[in-house]
């Protein structure tokens, strides 16, 4: 969708108008007379209150705006970045289904005294984008009446840095959105060969990336047994997928982004029931954020090295799956007796954690759709997040607080890491009975990335949802923003 900047003086050249709503009433010096007057006659008729969550649509007479959309943004002492992101979304995709051509959005009508302005101008670039968003790979429009009406926006500002700043909400919005186009394709058209794909043809467009993958016999060389065996059951063998992002000096330590890529997860011969099996194509989620992440730093030129890792499999039972019982040889050479072949995704992270901190990074994130108890423990509210340095985790909580991808600490106490205990292996991949699954995958991770500083998103519960005021049912893209953002801070104070 294309963003352009315009002055306050141009709001009257647009014709529909997005203005935001206080309920005070107060509107930013510069607002058209034409909105000014329809506020103030909805307000005496009793139709506006400016109210959380209010959307009127007007057309005034006259000169100006043919068509305005008012958007309730409640009270200013409880206004937030989540009330903009919500209020602004549910207008533009208001705006979507009138076909509106041509949208302004007066910047300073959605600004509160404590929202830095910048920062504005990013999160409304970027709600747009992520909010006007549809997946229709495979449903083309077949009347002409199906078709989506393109959108440009027009982000009217008093703001010099504007230009800037909705150029990095772009591409990160640009890296959302992929994520979930990848998230979104179902398993019969995304394999990990077809992850191995998008990470080279992103190296073939941004001339500071660059990418390896590693095949099933080079992985069984250098000895990746925990994730050959968890695609050991599948057609389509495993890779491992290496991103280099070189926007740093050199020399510079990098970020390392690990990321589950499990294409479809049937749970392997500890067979998934069949309700809502379907959604396992969202197993590869953590995996499609690296991706989109690494492709949105190398569109905005991020100053920081990064080194993503992707380790992609499909479990499926087989003749040739592995089996509850066994024990793996990992890449640590750490041993594994597996009690749950669906218990995967901490077994194929096992391996790509290790290699990973084998690069000497300054720090890992790892980002995976692991548990069902992250959605039990957490709803679609939060991710989880664990880890061995609890400075990287504020500050990526503080992140998460500032673009709605919130996180939340849990424990990793040595009574955690004790239930993994094997009388057989070095470590089990689940406990002997069902308690903290969130925290047992972070404890069983936690042996696998070296002493690095780690932080480990569980993203089961956010990774994908059925829709709401800002984002389409499926995939949300979760990660890219909140990562970016930690990111763009880390360059700053560098």
């Amino acid at each position: 969708m294309p963003v352009t900047i315009a002055t306050p003086a141009q709001l009257n050249s647009s014709p529909t108008l997005l203005v935001g709503v206080f309920s005070d009433f107060v509107l930013p010096p510069g607002t058209p007379a034409a909105v000014i007057f329809q506020l103030k006659a909805l307000r005496r008729l009793g139709d506006l209150a400016g109210k959380s969550g209010e959307l009127h649509v007007v057309y005034p007479s006259g000169p100006g705006p043919r068509r305005l959309i008012l958007a309730g943004l409640g009270d200013r002492k409880d206004y937030s970045w989540a009330e903009l992101r919500k209020a602004a979304g549910a207008a533009l995709k208001k705006a979507q289904g009138l076909k509106v051509r041509e949208l302004g959005l007066w910047v300073e009508s959605f600004l509160a005294a404590r929202l830095d302005p910048d920062e504005a101008v990013r999160t409304l670039s970027i709600t747009a984008e992520m909010a006007l968003y549809q997946y229709r790979e495979f449903k083309p429009a077949r009347r002409p009446d199906e078709k989506p009406v393109p959108l440009r926006l027009r982000l009217h500002t008093r703001r010099a840095s504007a230009g800037r700043e909705a150029a990095w909400g772009e591409a990160v919005a640009a890296g959302a959105n992929y994520t979930r186009t990848l998230g979104n394709r179902p398993g019969n058209r995304l394999f990990p060969q077809s992850l191995a794909q998008e990470a080279r043809a992103l190296a073939r467009r941004y001339p500071r990336l660059s990418v390896r993958i590693w095949q099933k016999a080079e992985l069984a060389r250098a000895g990746f047994g925990a994730l050959l065996a968890v695609g050991a059951g599948s057609a389509h063998p495993p890779v491992l997928i290496e991103l280099n992002y070189r926007g740093g000096r050199a020399g510079q330590a990098p970020v390392a982004l690990v990321g589950k890529g499990i294409t479809f997860d049937s749970g392997g011969l500890s067979l998934k029931p069949s309700a809502k099996m379907d959604e396992m194509r969202f197993d590869m989620c953590g995996a499609a954020a690296v991706l989109g992440t690494i492709r949105a730093a190398a569109q905005t030129r991020l100053p920081l090295n990064l080194y993503g890792v992707v380790a992609a499999a499909e479990n499926l039972p087989s003749g040739s799956a592995y089996r509850p019982g066994d024990i793996l040889t990992s890449l640590s050479g750490q041993t594994i007796e597996v009690l749950n072949t669906d218990a995967e995704g901490r077994l194929v992270l096992a391996d790509a954690l290790t290699h990973a901190a084998r690069r000497k990074p300054a720090c890992i994130i790892d980002l995976a759709t692991l548990t069902g108890a992250a959605l039990v423990s957490l709803g679609t509210f939060a991710s989880a997040r664990l880890g061995n340095d609890e400075r990287l985790g504020r500050e990526l909580q503080a992140a998460g607080e500032r673009t709605g991808e919130r996180l939340w600490p849990l424990p990793l106490w040595d009574e955690y890491r004790d239930l993994l205990k094997s009388d057989v292996a070095d470590m089990a991949n689940i406990a002997p009975k069902p308690v903290a699954g969130t925290i047992m995958g972070g404890a069983f991770l936690e042996r696998f990335v070296g002493g690095v500083p780690w932080v480990h998103l569980d993203i089961a519960g956010t990774a994908n949802g059925d829709g709401g005021p800002v984002l389409a049912k499926g995939a949300t893209g979760v990660g890219v923003h909140l990562l970016m953002e930690w990111l763009r801070e880390r360059a700053l104070h560098r």
